[in-house]
């Protein structure tokens, strides 16, 4: 199934931030910043990465409610939303 370029860009643009934010990460690291700051920062890269992938799961999902002839069935859709958990 192939999803809607329109409703991908906000989760590129979460992407995109993620990105940034990770290439942050690894500059406090190679600063010697503190731990605290560093997994702060860590969590929300993840937390970014996470709301994407669910993002774009809920895409999937509607889509198939859309369209009767999608090729993922419930228990696909199923797994993917639990790989991100």
């Amino acid at each position: 199934m192939e999803l809607d370029s329109q409703e991908l860009t906000p989760v590129i643009n979460r992407l995109k931030r993620a990105q940034g934010q990770l290439a942050a990460v690894t500059r406090m690291l190679e600063e010697g910043w503190d731990c605290k700051d560093v997994v702060t920062q860590l969590a929300a890269v993840s937390k970014a990465l996470d709301r994407a992938g669910f993002a774009i799961i809920a895409a999937g999902l509607e889509q198939c409610i859309r369209k009767e002839d999608a090729n993922m069935s419930i228990k696909d859709l199923e797994k993917l939303f639990l790989s991100l958990a």
